[in-house]
């Protein structure tokens, strides 16, 4: 049953298609086909489309359509799952980016299938590039995910739901692992003259292709919907805020959504869910948050603790987590008096004793070298450079040393900060460096 009703809805799709290219308006096909449309997946239209170029229609004629399908899904989206869904709102962006990866994972599904039934040498070398190029675009889906699983995430799993933060990510981790071999591939064997490999090459491609639209589905119409109902206002101001910091794969313009909430964390969250925001999710929600029995309620800040803009640490935790850095840092004031100082488990760098807090700069040098240290701190502290490298020996150790300023929020200059790291295997055993490498 299930395949009937699949293949009727891209028959619907196909037919939907075919009267958009016959150039009746969005606005009529919305009207006509309501309530079909809030059914529809990327994943049929994929389909649906494949479908048509087997029937004869040009793979050019379709790409035209792209923009429509796009707002279709959009028009059924806002219609149902996200109303009152304002412009600029975090989900607002992220379905705009959805829209953008939709498209042309759309475009890479039209082009590969396209490579499978041509022969032609000079239409195949044309579809192998634009297949790269639009992989190559792909490769900024990165930054929309690292959003999701960043800002949205760490709220689900405050509510203790753990089983689809889990599940998306291993499934946007399948994605760019993918795309990452698609790459690799077509770019170390174009395979231009090798039907079998490029056969092989279209299928992972459409694969790919439909892995993506799948996951813009479950976001759009499970994710999003749900995080729109559970999460608080407070919750979207710090979500906006850290989303703006990573940037968007589209045009940001202006946005009519604003607050006044309070930023809330998601370690400041308590969350307490009513039977009116449960009555609102989808199906897949409800499901799981009345099995949900491990409600996160562990609080990170602790008495003693020092609040810093990153996080918590008491005294004891910052002495620990200095002294298992693989460097060494040196800290002096605006006055050029050394304030701090420490001390590496991991590596050895210049010797320093306490004795050098509140000492001078220039005094923690040799007199040859008093007059090239200042000149270069004077220098980073008058915004000359952003830092100053410097490599030296130390025995037989490869040292770098970076001189960089300390600033605090407004800009205002603080100090001078000396990094010390021994870089002894990574000049002397590039070689064996490299053999250490993971690509994750």
């Amino acid at each position: 049953m299930a395949n009937t009703l699949n293949h009727n809805r891209i028959e619907f799709i196909k037919n939907i298609l075919k009267e958009i290219h016959r150039g009746t308006s969005l606005s009529q096909i919305k009207e006509k086909y309501k309530d079909e449309l809030s059914k529809i997946t990327p994943i049929e239209i994929l389909m649906a489309e494949q479908e048509l170029l087997k029937e004869g229609v040009q793979v050019q004629e379709i790409l035209g359509l792209c923009d429509l399908h796009v707002a279709l899904f959009r028009e059924s989206l806002q219609g149902r799952e996200l109303q009152g869904l304002r412009k600029g709102h975090p989900l607002d962006l992220l379905i705009r980016e959805n829209e953008w990866i939709l498209k042309k994972a759309e475009v890479l599904g039209l082009y590969a299938y396209t490579l499978l039934n041509t022969s032609s040498e000079e239409k195949v070398t044309q579809l192998v590039k634009e297949i790269t190029q639009t992989l190559m675009e792909l490769k900024k889906i990165r930054i929309h995910y690292r959003k999701v699983q960043m800002l949205i995430f760490p709220y689900l799993e405050r509510m203790g739901v753990i089983a689809i933060p889990r599940v998306m990510w291993g499934r946007e981790d399948d994605i760019l692992v993918k795309l990452r071999s698609l790459i690799i591939d077509i770019q170390k064997d174009p395979m231009i003259n090798d039907i079998g490999k490029l056969h092989e090459f279209a299928k992972k491609v459409i694969e790919l292709s439909r892995d993506i639209s799948e996951l813009v589905f479950r976001e759009n119409k499970i994710l999003y919907p749900a995080v729109y109902v559970l999460l608080p206002e407070g919750a979207w101001v710090v979500i906006s805020e850290i989303a703006n910091e990573i940037g968007y794969i589209v045009e940001i313009d202006q946005t009519e959504w604003k607050t006044d909430a309070k930023p809330i964390y998601p370690y400041e969250w308590r969350p307490l869910i009513d039977k009116e925001q449960i009555e609102k999710l989808p199906g897949e929600f409800k499901q799981l948050l009345s099995q949900v029995t491990n409600v996160d309620d562990y609080s990170v800040k602790r008495e003693g603790d020092i609040e810093f803009s990153t996080g918590f640490l008491n005294p004891e935790e910052i002495e620990g987590i200095f002294k298992h850095l693989p460097l060494e840092l040196t800290y002096a004031d605006i006055n050029d008096r050394v304030r701090f100082y420490t001390e590496s488990e991991l590596t050895e760098g210049f010797v320093r004793t306490k004795t050098i807090i509140g000492r001078r700069i220039p005094y923690c040098h040799p007199p040859r070298l008093e007059k090239y240290v200042m000149l270069n701190v004077e220098a980073i502290k008058q915004g000359k450079f952003e830092y100053r490298e410097f490599w030296t020996m130390l025995g037989d150790r490869v040292i770098r040393v970076t001189i960089a300023p300390v600033k605090n929020k407004e800009g205002k200059l603080l100090g001078v900060l000396e990094i010390v790291e021994d870089l002894t295997d990574v000049v002397k055993n590039p070689e064996e460096i490299r053999k250490k490498i993971m690509v994750l």
